[in-house]
């Protein structure tokens, strides 16, 4: 079993050696959001953003989505990884937590790339413009819709195009043997109905709190 177990020192250790390491503003951004309380803890870790950027210009994205934006991190890593005529749509339900992203992207330059729509997200993705396709997709809502969520957009994804959904760890409790909370049922169907789908090549990535992503074929 080649994996090691991480401590805060040895988490710390791997972070710092990022390229966004000294941005000032993502900085800035999560020090606003850890002040949430409670809520921060549905802001992604910095590596968890530093690889969606890396991968977004890897793959050459011009086109992406997110279901879940909070404020705004994981939104504002994936559009500098965008070309500068690139565009993500960012769907969301609250108009407080994006007005912080919104006051962070326009520091950081991105707000022209993003189009952030409000709304159930599911009724968002269904009232999508019909020649929308898009090259990466991240998917970081209610886990109990992500299903709904990933039928929505595959069709809209190219082939070879990325799709990451957060959280698929949920917390180390998908092994428990009494799992019984609707979240995590919905969750560890779902890792079962992606390495069984036929659409799509996964990889259940143990960092964070777990990737899936998809690449479809």
């Amino acid at each position: 079993m080649k994996y090691l177990s991480l401590n805060d020192e040895l988490y710390n250790y791997a972070t710092q050696w990022r390229s966004d390491a000294d941005s000032t503003v993502l900085q800035e951004l999560r020090k606003e959001t850890e002040a949430l309380g409670d809520d921060a803890r549905m802001q992604i870790s910095v590596e968890q953003g530093a690889f969606m950027r890396m991968l977004a210009g890897t793959i050459g994205a011009r086109s992406a989505i997110e279901v879940g934006t909070f404020t705004g991190y994981s939104a504002l890593c994936v559009a500098q990884g965008l070309p500068a005529d690139g565009r993500l749509i960012c769907l969301d339900i609250d108009d407080d937590w994006t007005g912080i992203a919104r006051k962070y992207w326009d520091r950081a330059g991105v707000a022209e790339k993003i189009d952030l729509r409000i709304g159930p997200a599911i009724q968002s993705l269904e009232n999508l413009e019909t020649n929308l396709q898009f090259d990466l997709a991240f998917i970081d809502a209610d886990k109990t819709e992500y299903d709904a969520y990933y039928e929505l957009i595959l069709p809209r994804i190219r082939q070879n195009g990325l799709l990451l959904f957060d959280n698929m760890l949920w917390g180390g409790d998908l092994i428990a043997e009494n799992l019984n909370h609707p979240s995590g049922l919905a969750l560890n169907a779902l890792n079962q109905k992606l390495t069984q789908d036929p659409r799509v090549e996964n990889v259940l990535l143990p960092f964070a709190d777990g990737i899936q992503m998809c690449r479809k074929l």
